[in-house]
């Protein structure tokens, strides 16, 4: 939910308010599990969230919906593609006021095994490759499932560098897929992953 953060007119300044935001977010997650799903993944990066989630869908008789927290989540240019493709809301401002930090190695670390304590099933990283390191010191401190997501810039700048004959797009591809495996992800979200099966990339 957004709020202005002092004397600001209408609209300038907004800021995200956490502790409005999270009873939303969990009728949010109700709603997922009444209508069937079997795991809820927020991406919101707001504080407490997780456990919020859980007492709802505890208490509406969904104990056994998971979630797949997204637990380390980076502001950054990298979700730039996506974000024209869907017209994504906001339209002003950036998400660093409620994102992390990419400087911040720690506060990520520790958000993440917060949000396990508050009874998260499986945590993601966002984005895979500039985060390798964290995938890698996460999978060290936890036996959970890691998922990473290679994300949309991630992805088309491999593919516009090959329409370039700059790059060999089945190796980068098969490259990028392996250091995030190899990081220690047990699962990866990617736009490639269709194409890379079919074509045998892995």
């Amino acid at each position: 939910m957004l709020r202005p953060p002092g004397a600001g007119g209408p609209g300038q300044d907004l800021t995200v308010d956490n502790d409005l935001t999270l009873p939303l977010l969990a009728r949010e997650a109700v709603a997922h599990a009444k209508a069937g799903a079997d795991v809820v993944a927020p991406s919101d990066m707001m504080d407490g969230r997780i456990r919020a989630m859980r007492e709802a869908m505890d208490k509406q008789g969904f104990e056994n919906t998971g979630i797949l927290s997204y637990a380390i989540k980076h502001a950054g240019a990298y979700y730039g593609p996506f974000r024209e493709a869907a017209d994504s809301s906001p339209k002003f401002g950036d998400r660093r006021s409620y994102q992390m930090d990419p400087r911040n190695a720690r506060e990520g670390l520790r958000d993440a095994l917060l949000d396990l304590e508050e009874g998260a099933d499986a945590l993601m990283v966002k984005p895979a490759m500039p985060n390798l390191d964290l995938i890698w010191r996460l999978r060290e401190k936890t036996l959970c499932p890691i998922a990473a997501y290679h994300v949309s810039s991630e992805f088309s700048s491999v593919k516009a560098g090959a329409r370039m004959g700059w790059l060999d797009e089945a190796n980068l591809f098969r490259e990028h897929l392996l250091a995030i495996r190899r990081a220690g992800a047990d699962w990866i979200v990617t736009y490639v992953a269709r194409e890379a099966l079919e074509k045998k990339w892995i």
